[in-house]
This record gives structure tokens, sequence and C-alpha cells, in this order.
């Protein structure tokens, strides 16, 4: 496993978020992902909800590889970053367990405020130390 410092890493994954520019963007995210990278997103509650009145029992959401994944990105900061309303921070708790990494992000009012939203992030680094499984919680 290649020595990594979590502050670094889980500051430069949330300041993918907020990138304006799509080529750093992606950029990004190809040198915190590798290439075939798995995002894994648990819904809201208010989508679980949804697909439980459909029948589904369980709704989970993922991207797979850059291509996926620099979508992914690219769609949340175009509706949640890019209008000025809300900017992605870390909350400063990263811990590492080996090959595992964890720690929250905070979807916060641009100008000041409480938090709109809270994630609970976990990361499994591959011997290079980037990214091969991203598993995302939205917590509130």
């Amino acid at each position: 496993m290649a020595d990594i410092d979590i502050h670094d890493l889980t500051d430069r994954y949330v300041a993918v978020w907020n990138e304006p520019d799509g080529e750093r963007r992606r950029a990004a995210i190809r040198a915190l992902w590798s290439a075939d990278a798995v995002h894994v997103l648990q819904p809201p509650k208010e989508i679980l909800q949804t697909a439980e009145g459909l029948g589904f029992e369980r709704l989970l959401l993922q991207a797979h590889g850059h291509r996926e994944g620099e979508f992914r990105v690219a769609r949340a900061h175009e509706e949640f970053v890019a209008p000025g309303t809300f900017v992605f921070r870390s909350r400063n708790n990263s811990d590492r367990l080996h090959d595992v990494v964890k720690f929250n992000w905070e979807m916060a009012p641009r100008g000041g405020g409480e938090a709109a939203g809270v994630g609970l992030e976990i990361l499994v680094l591959g011997p290079d130390g980037r990214i091969v499984s991203d598993y995302q919680f939205i917590e509130g």
C-alpha cells in the first residue's frame, strides 16, 4: 500500500465535487479513482421510499469506472455547486484502517450556515493508493 496522507486524500476527494473546470475535475477523478473503481451511493430516504412504493426492496446507485464517475461528480456539481447555492466540505474526521478510509462531509450553504446535507464516505484503496471502492451514505 502506498504511503498516503489521508487528510490530503479526503481534501482532494471533497475538492473534486467543488471543482468548476471540467478538465481539472476529470484529471482529479483519474488521480483519485482507479480506472475500474466503483462508486456506490445509498440513495437519500425520499428516493428509497419512492423505490419501495414501486416494489423495490433495495436500491443502490452505482457508477463504474472513470467515465461514469465523471458523470456522477459533474451532475452533483451542476445541481448543487454551480448555481452558487452550496459547497461541499470535509468534517475533518478522517480515519484509516489498513486500506479503508472513512470520513464525513457536508453540503453547506456557500454563504455560511448549517449544513443542508451530511454524508459518510468509506473508501477502499488499491495498492497504488487510489480508490477502488467508494461507498457513500447520505446521513442527513
